[in-house]
């Protein structure tokens, strides 16, 4: 693309401004000199780029609290390395009919407390999630009907209509199961002071916008936990992870950006490793009622104008995937046509404006992220470079990864706004239900019949060939009507001690005890 140096100019002017803090955060918990007996190392501390937002896991939909919840809490199944479904709390299991599922639960699993875990507990922890409208896990359980308790061991699903996603369900945040009678004595406010699982790692500190730290459950049912304690840091600035990297302060550091890169690789005793993620960086657009862009054509000429082979070649130094699509390659239901692919035309764009009777320009407000994704924020600010080329004068909104949650999650933003979102199900109903109009209430705003049809019969069909068409389908119609305009699939970055053994994950999952000593 002939636009591209342009934009390398212009991302190397912001990179020049953007000021690097390196400073370090060594408290006695949670270093490579600490939690080791005898000569044997036994604490692992992570750090990510953002801090968790609570302790409920089924209030939560950010990877890097799954992190933490996948480590604390047991669900009935589980994905392997490969993602393949496996089952964690499951003995054995069948599919009765259509809408019925019958589990047998594994024999003698204890919560943290030592209370034994029952089909009580898998009952109350569904039905929670199933129920309870104000959690964020809630929209992906409602077609869940009833849950029934048989025996101590023996759990009964029943759908609410044909369910080809339940067992993915069953493995992703969200069903976390959750002591029943601990949660209902303690209540929501002490159960997030003390919160007890039956995952390989247990609750001992959160230091809110510091450290999460666990130890192990050394009556865990699976395999014994490979470390004594695990914490994990939140060190939004990535200069500063890699810093801790350097300095033996962190033994693996998630979200290292391209511009840290040679700096990681240029020490000894650390190694930067590359792995797939499901995340597309997107900006969603209002199509509320009297916004300017409930125009289609301000929507698209706000596409147009953005060159995201440029980004990603620039900022991200082509470890990105241009897409035109929020379901990305690995995920069951993508649409092939809408990867490694972008709409780029600015005199289009700038026609098209004019068309829409902002020949003088247009202005309206960005709202981004800053430390939260690698580059978030010079990937913002680029992009409003960019479209201040088509003649979009634009208020970019900077903010700190805990302000920014507070503006998305209270669907407070004006007409853009730009995040990372993951497919923690691999499968295509998991990004698409974006574009329903119950969830798009408030976000977007937007709506279609035929979307809205083809995704609900897409959730009811058993035919997986069927079901795939379905969902492209939406995808086509979604990129022609922008109510998401898709930037790129990021790629995953670690840098990792070479004290340890580490493989990234296409669900950016981290299960401790996958991690080991060399």
């Amino acid at each position: 693309m002939k636009k591209t140096l342009n934009y390398l100019i212009v991302f190397l002017l912001i990179s020049v401004i953007v000021v690097s803090g390196c400073s370090s955060n060594t408290e006695s918990t949670g270093g490579n000199d600490n939690g080791k007996e005898g000569s044997e190392k036994t604490s692992l501390v992570i750090a990510q780029s953002a801090d968790i937002t609570t302790l409920d896991p089924q209030n939560s939909l950010s990877t890097n609290g799954d992190r933490v919840f996948r480590n604390m809490f047991s669900r009935l199944f589980s994905r392997d390395s490969k993602m393949e479904i496996q089952p964690e709390l499951v003995e054995k299991y069948e599919n009765i009919d259509d809408v019925t599922w019958q589990f047998k639960l594994k024999e003698g699993v204890t919560f943290h407390n030592g209370d034994p875990l029952t089909a009580e507990d898998v009952k109350f922890s569904l039905e929670r999630v199933m129920n309870d409208e104000s959690l964020k896990e809630y929209p992906y359980f409602t077609q869940i009907k009833e849950v029934n308790s048989i025996d101590e061991l023996t759990v009964e699903i029943v759908t609410d209509g044909p369910m080809p996603t339940l067992l993915r369900l069953l493995a992703k945040s969200g069903a976390d199961v959750i002591p029943k009678k601990y949660f209902e004595e303690m209540g929501l406010e002490e159960f997030q002071k003390n919160p007890i699982g039956s995952g390989p790692y247990k609750y001992v500190d959160w230091k809110r916008d510091d450290r999460v730290v666990l130890e192990a459950y050394n009556d865990y049912f699976g395999d014994k936990p490979k470390w004594k304690e695990v914490v994990v840091r939140a060190i939004p600035e990535s200069s500063t992870r890699v810093g801790e990297l350097l300095t033996g302060g962190v033994d693996i550091a998630t979200d290292i950006p391209p511009n840290e890169w040679d700096r990681v690789n240029g020490e000894s005793g650390i190694s930067l490793i590359n792995g797939d993620t499901t995340r597309v960086m997107l900006l969603m657009l209002r199509h509320t009622e009297g916004t300017v862009t409930a125009d289609p054509k301000v929507r698209e000429a706000i596409d147009l104008a953005i060159n995201e082979q440029a980004i990603v070649d620039s900022v991200l130094k082509g470890t990105a995937v241009p897409v035109q699509s929020r379901v990305p390659e690995g995920v069951l239901g993508s649409n092939p046509d809408l990867y490694d692919s972008y709409a780029y035309d600015l005199e289009k764009a700038k026609k098209l404006l004019a068309e829409a009777g902002y020949k003088d320009g247009l202005e309206l407000t960005f709202t981004a992220p800053k430390g939260r994704y690698p580059l978030d924020g010079e990937v913002a600010q680029l992009v409003a470079s960019m479209l201040g080329e088509a003649g979009i004068k634009v208020n970019l909104q900077l903010l700190e990864s805990s302000a920014f949650l507070d503006v998305y999650n209270s669907k407070s933003n004006k007409e853009l706004i730009m995040i990372g979102l993951a497919d923690g199900l691999l499968d295509a109903s998991y990004s698409l239900v974006h574009y329903t109009k119950e969830r798009a209430a408030g976000q977007t705003d937007y709506y279609n019949e035929e979307v809205e049809k083809l995704f609900h019969d897409a959730g009811r069909n058993l035919n997986e060939d069927e079901r795939v068409k379905q969902y492209q389908k939406i995808q086509e119609i979604v990129a022609e009507e922008r109510p998401h305009i898709f930037l790129f699939q990021q790629g995953a970055n670690y840098g990792v001690s070479d004290n340890v053994q580490f493989e990234p994950r296409l669900d950016e999952v981290i299960n401790f005890s996958d991690i080991t000593l060399k």
